[in-house]
């Protein structure tokens, strides 16, 4: 009995003894859900390695608590002001202008006649020609002394075609725009007396150009002489500031004066100042109100007298015409030749809306020779006038 009860203690400490060793399995399997009593510590950067700022990270969620929301913020973002990007690439080179392209509108105009080519000259022929001339701007008067001349020649059996027609009308231009003596002169008159002082009047009204006229031209003259610019249109506010600029541009000297000033003091010191600084031509930008008022008429004929006092003598006057004004222009160059003895034209803007036949209505009526054109904006863009290229651009294809 003593024996059994040995045995069986003993069984029941072998079962509690195997029970613990499992349990204690069982714990050691258990994930832990104790939180950390101290952070992880890592290895310190680099002395020289910059600065890292640390924050703090979030503790995790109890065990059992439900998830708390998430809150996702933005990160505060600087924003730069971002030049425009600037593209490295080559710039084309501008063409230099030329008669044919400035003419491409007027030339247009005689694109019916020229599809008529190889046909007989019949009345139809002859109402197109009419027509054209007059759409040009060669004027009423100018187109009846052209049409006459080509009739007489196909009374005298000169003209059979459309191109001995066109033929005979190119001849009768060349011949019309070179018959005034200096047409197409580049070379501007200056005094044979060592002491005067040349004076270059350029005139015209406002709108047409006249400015730029005078910055292209001192471009042109500054080589051949030493140019001193006068800033004679004091009526209107930007006059002074853009030749100030055009001065700049052809490296000549500038004198001007007061807004609203007296334009023919402006010129008159200018033309002392010329001959105590050792300049030989005074090229003066004049008043430009409308044509049609008295007072711009006398103030040019002031501006005139001034000029030509000693030690100045006036040489030139050009007179500025926008070619786009068509008959307009016609009028303009009467009032000025009759106020202050124009010598020559400088017709802008053929590279517009221009309709060229102006030149000829000029030349005819007014016997004034076309100096200059204006073929673009360009400062080497005032080319003297040639009338061969001038017609050959107007007739050709």
């Amino acid at each position: 009995m003593t024996v059994l009860l040995i045995l069986l203690g003993v069984a029941l400490l072998g079962a509690i003894a195997t029970t613990a060793v499992v349990l204690r399995r069982r714990s050691a399997d258990r994930p832990s859900l104790e939180r950390p009593s101290s952070p992880q510590v890592t290895e310190a950067p680099p002395a020289d390695s910059p600065p890292t700022e640390l924050t703090d990270a979030p503790a995790p969620p109890a065990v059992g608590a439900p998830p708390a929301p998430t809150t996702t913020t933005a990160p505060a973002v600087e924003v730069a002001e971002v030049a425009p990007q600037v593209v490295d690439e080559e710039l084309p080179v501008a063409q230099k202008a030329d008669v044919r392209t400035s003419l491409g509108r007027s030339r247009g105009l005689f694109a019916a006649l020229r599809q008529r080519r190889g046909r007989k000259v019949d009345e139809e022929t002859w109402e197109d020609l009419e027509a054209t001339l007059l759409r040009a701007d060669v004027g009423v008067s100018t187109t009846e002394a052209i049409m006459g001349g080509l009739k007489a020649k196909l009374a005298a059996g000169e003209i059979d075609t459309t191109d001995d027609m066109l033929s005979a009308l190119r001849e009768d231009l060349v011949a019309r725009l070179s018959s005034v003596p200096g047409v197409g002169q580049d070379v501007l008159a200056t005094s044979p007396d060592p002491e005067k002082i040349s004076v270059w009047l350029v005139v015209g009204v406002n709108g047409v150009g006249k400015t730029t006229t005078i910055g292209k031209l001192a471009h042109r003259e500054g080589q051949r002489h030493r140019l001193l610019l006068a800033a004679g249109d004091t009526f209107r506010a930007a006059a002074g500031e853009q030749l100030s600029q055009w001065a700049d541009r052809s490296a000549a000297e500038l004198v001007r004066g007061e807004a609203g000033g007296d334009p023919s003091a402006i010129v008159f010191d200018a033309v002392q100042r010329a001959k105590a600084r050792g300049n030989d031509v005074v090229l003066a930008d004049t008043a430009g109100r409308l044509h049609s008022k008295v007072n711009l008429i006398e103030e040019l004929k002031k501006i005139r007298r001034v000029a030509d006092k000693d030690p100045g003598v006036v040489t030139e006057v050009l007179l500025v015409i926008d070619a786009t004004t068509g008959q307009n222009a016609l009028a303009q160059a009467k009032e000025f030749t009759s106020a202050v003895e124009v010598t020559g034209i400088v017709l802008t803007k053929l590279d517009g809306s221009a309709r060229g036949g102006v030149v000829v209505a000029i030349q005819h009526e007014l016997a004034l020779p076309v100096r200059f054109i204006g073929i673009g904006e360009g400062i080497e863009d005032l080319v003297a006038f040639e009338p061969v290229a001038f017609v050959d651009a107007l007739l050709s294809e």
